[in-house]
């Protein structure tokens, strides 16, 4: 490993345990705090991509995935009102939209950078973000995945209403989810800002930054 790519080891890691402590406070009815902090993984992502390269970006990804893992198992151990702050259908789903929602992104990302600079970021995070979004709460909170963790009840998550509190009647986690997705598509513009700015600073004869 490169003393370069220690400070993206470091941003990401911090991304993954301020979003998994942030998960437990609600913002609003249908997010909590850390949907605003976990989508900035995809920018360290990409930034790694941009000016290391896709192998550099890999062992970001593996770095968060491994903090991602020992955060889920110290949720296990601690009981909440309900139970356990973290369940089994909680950490699977976590780990497994993680890491494969980054590592769409870094395939895409890779295939994309040679075109105009903001292409390969937006397209690679608006890709990864919606897997991310779809496979976590999918995992997590459908009725019909209830066999991964028969002894979690999810029945809270799957109560019937308006989508968003407006839309067609559907279970409560989709609500949650196309809530969650939603602020992952404004920080994926939001975060094209930051993503030039270091880019240029870090590698100025990066022309396709």
């Amino acid at each position: 490993m490169q003393r370069a790519h220690i400070p993206g080891i470091v941003a990401m890691a911090a991304i993954v345990v301020a979003s998994n402590i942030l998960v437990q406070f609600l913002f609003g009815q249908w997010l909590t705090w850390g949907a605003f902090t976990y989508p900035f993984a995809f920018l360290v992502t990409d930034l790694m991509n941009r000016l290391y390269g896709a192998p550099a970006a890999r062992r970001v990804v593996l770095a968060g995935f491994v903090v991602g893992v020992i955060c889920s198992f110290i949720g296990t151990q601690i009981a909440g009102e309900f139970g356990p702050l973290v369940t089994l259908r909680i950490a699977i789903g976590s780990g497994l939209a993680f890491l494969t929602a980054q590592l769409l992104d870094v395939g895409i990302f890779s295939a994309l950078r040679g075109g105009v600079w903001w292409r390969a970021p937006l397209v690679s995070t608006l890709a990864g973000s919606s897997l991310d979004t779809a496979i976590f709460f999918t995992v997590a909170f459908s009725a019909q995945l209830a066999w991964i963790e028969p002894g979690n009840d999810v029945a809270w998550a799957n109560e019937t209403l308006p989508l968003l509190g407006a839309g067609p009647v559907l279970p409560l986690w989709m609500s949650l989810a196309v809530a969650d997705w939603s602020v992952k598509l404004a920080l994926a513009m939001l975060a094209l800002i930051p993503f030039r700015a270091i880019v240029q600073r870090l590698d100025p004869s990066n022309r396709a930054a």
